[in-house]
């Protein structure tokens, strides 16, 4: 792919962030299962539903754009993904488990904010105005994910970890 005009380079982001997602709603059920505690447990699952619905989202930008919706492979998404993994199989006490599931789906919210906060910038330029809302609604729910991660660890399951 040439990429000569911001238009390409929103478009290729826009494949990049389709195949992160698709790869997290691949990944989230396995931490869900790896989870010992019962509210970040329940915490992956709504977040799968979520991602379910930010992939919907993405499929309507590139139907705006009159694209057709297509995956590029996110490897910043892969390494972030095959940390969790490894987290998995490690043998760790439940608490501590637990803990590290939190960092590293944490980690992933955080390059997702990015990828939206990006996305959005570009769609502004780009007077992508229909992308825009549907963009900023997924930060928003990114952003929010990655907040009750925190409290979620910072009260309970950090100090247990401990």
């Amino acid at each position: 792919m040439e990429l000569n005009k911001l238009q390409d380079l929103f478009v290729d982001v826009l494949k990049d962030t389709y195949d992160a997602e698709h790869q997290i709603t691949k990944a989230l059920p396995k931490l869900a299962k790896a989870a010992n505690n019962p509210e970040l447990k329940a915490a992956f699952e709504e977040h799968l539903q979520q991602t379910e619905g930010h992939i919907s989202r993405l499929e309507q930008v590139f139907e705006s754009q009159g694209k057709k919706a297509a995956r590029k492979t996110c490897k910043g998404m892969q390494g972030l993904l095959e940390e969790g993994s490894e987290l998995i199989k490690e043998d760790a006490e439940p608490a501590v488990l637990d803990a590290g599931l939190i960092a590293a789906a944490q980690k992933v919210e955080h390059y997702e904010i990015s990828a939206y906060g990006t996305l959005i910038a570009y769609a502004e330029l780009l007077g992508a105005n229909d992308a825009i809302s549907l963009f900023q609604q997924t930060l928003d729910e990114e952003k929010q994910t990655d907040e009750n991660l925190s409290e979620l660890a910072e009260s309970s399951i950090n100090v247990e970890a401990a």
